[in-house]
């Protein structure tokens, strides 16, 4: 298969089975690929993330992840015990341990280097964020999940983070799937959008989902200009046709 990871026809229920948390989705992520997943509260993103990785059992369809496939999680969120002294360095090396130059490599490609013997627990939002990060990077995925990355980051704080993933995806050629609800950025590095609602409402280019009727119909009747397009520059090429509704071939996005 050449997609990273593809899914068919997945449905997903929740404890009791009987409710549906997603139904019917198609999906698919292809190497070098930005793929960022929206939607309001409840509407199946951190489900669908959990079924593409193998954590969540499903009621119908199928999950193919190519053979060898290498995955880095930023999980939404981390519990930490603060009463438990941990450095970054020891964090880095749970649950296999690290060499110190590797940990160093990451935490610098992050933009966090220098912070190998800093607590935890005196990192800011976006530090922590970028540890995370470089935690994920560590065994060099083909595949970057992150679940709400920017959770907690003030705009600044959200606008850098995801410069650092257009950044990160360049010198490592890893593709990047992402969830968020950080609207008025999260747009910004994405080569295509999903719009979800418990199904696949729309999906396409950002400048296309932004405009889109079922996008609308979610964030509100002024929600396309909510959406900071920036130009996109790459050196590859997706050709998706999923079917859905708003599903376009790809082409930039301009500059609000």
């Amino acid at each position: 298969m050449t997609a990273l990871i593809e899914a068919r026809g997945l449905t997903i229920l929740r404890p009791g089975g009987l409710e549906t948390v997603l139904r019917d989705v198609d999906f698919r992520i292809d190497p070098q690929e930005i793929v960022t997943v929206v939607g309001p509260n409840g509407s199946g993103k951190s489900s669908l993330i959990r079924a593409l990785l193998g954590h969540m059992p499903l009621a119908a369809g199928q999950v193919a992840r190519k053979a060898g496939l290498r995955i880095g999680y930023v999980p939404q969120r981390v519990q930490l015990d603060t009463t438990i002294p941990m450095t970054v360095r020891r964090f880095l090396s749970l649950p296999r341990r690290v060499g110190d130059d590797m940990a160093a490599q990451v935490l610098a490609r992050t933009g966090v280097g220098g912070l190998q013997s800093r607590q935890l627990t005196q990192l800011s939002g976006g530090q922590f964020q970028r540890v995370l990060l470089a935690r994920a990077l560590l065994h060099d995925p083909h595949l970057l999940v992150l679940d709400e990355p920017t959770q907690g980051l003030d705009q600044p704080g959200i606008v850098a983070f995801y410069q650092l993933i257009e950044e990160v995806r360049r010198q490592t050629g890893a593709a990047v799937l992402m969830v968020s609800h950080d609207l008025l950025v999260v747009m910004r590095a994405s080569d295509r959008v999903i719009c979800l609602n418990g199904h696949v409402c729309c999906e396409g280019t950002p400048q296309h989902v932004s405009t889109a009727p079922e996008y609308r119909a979610l964030f509100g009747a002024g929600s396309e200009g909510t959406l900071a397009l920036y130009q996109h520059h790459h050196d590859h090429d997706h050709d998706h046709d999923h079917g859905a509704a708003c599903a376009h071939p790809h082409h930039h996005a301009e500059a609000s």
